[in-house]
């Protein structure tokens, strides 16, 4: 049976949570401070952590950086109330691999649970980046430093497509497919729309990643 370890000092909440969590089948420990939860950690292999950000000995989210910094690349999911985009963006920037503000129900909280216990380990640690850029598919984020640029799945897409490639062009047709399906009909111009907005996106975050049009291939990223 995986398990999972819950990070949350009011026990109410704690007991709703660990209830949820093991009616779908996933074991729970709960602990209710920072140190304690990193202490678990040492002496525990867990599938994920589910942590909350205000508590009696600090922000959760140290105990998310304190993983990073020492090479272990647990799941681990944000559970607040902070839900500004900002506190979104910080978390995410320090390694957390999703974020559930409150209140939420618990089926969410099961279903985000699955979807990082289905993740191979490799892959939960694993931000697609280039340059100066990283991106979040999951919240359709794309971060370049401090700020953030919300994309639509499309513009998602092709920024995944062509970080991937790694400075290699990407064929037309590729990110056409990725952007919009192979049966879907796409307008001859969609793509260089898409790319035009794109390249508007990356230059309001100020990062100094481009994306350049390598003739009669497609577009690449360059830094």
């Amino acid at each position: 049976m995986q398990r999972v370890l819950l990070l949350e000092d009011h026990p109410r909440l704690a007991a709703l949570i660990r209830q949820a969590i093991s009616q779908a089948g996933i074991a729970c420990d709960w602990v209710e401070r920072v140190e304690h939860a990193w202490t678990a950690l040492q002496g525990q292999d867990y599938s994920a952590v589910l942590i909350d950000r205000g508590l009696p000995d600090g922000d959760g989210l140290s105990l998310v950086t304190r993983l990073r910094k020492a090479g272990q690349h647990v799941p681990c999911l944000l559970l607040t109330a902070r839900d500004a985009l900002h506190d979104r963006v910080e978390g995410l920037e320090s390694g957390a691999d999703d974020y559930l503000c409150k209140p939420f129900s618990m089926e969410e909280l099961v279903a985000r649970t699955r979807a990082l216990l289905r993740r191979p380990p490799a892959q939960a640690a694993l931000v697609p980046e280039f340059g100066d850029v990283s991106l979040h598919p999951e919240q359709s984020l794309m971060i370049c430093a401090s700020r953030s640029a919300t994309l639509p799945r499309t513009e998602l897409q092709i920024m995944l497509s062509l970080i991937k490639a790694k400075g290699a062009a990407v064929r037309r047709q590729t990110l056409e497919a990725a952007a919009w399906g192979q049966q879907e009909a796409v307008t001859p111009n969609a793509l260089d729309v898409a790319v035009h907005r794109l390249r508007r996106r990356l230059e309001a975050l100020g990062s100094a990643v481009r994306i350049v049009n390598q003739r009669a291939v497609g577009y690449a990223v360059t830094y």
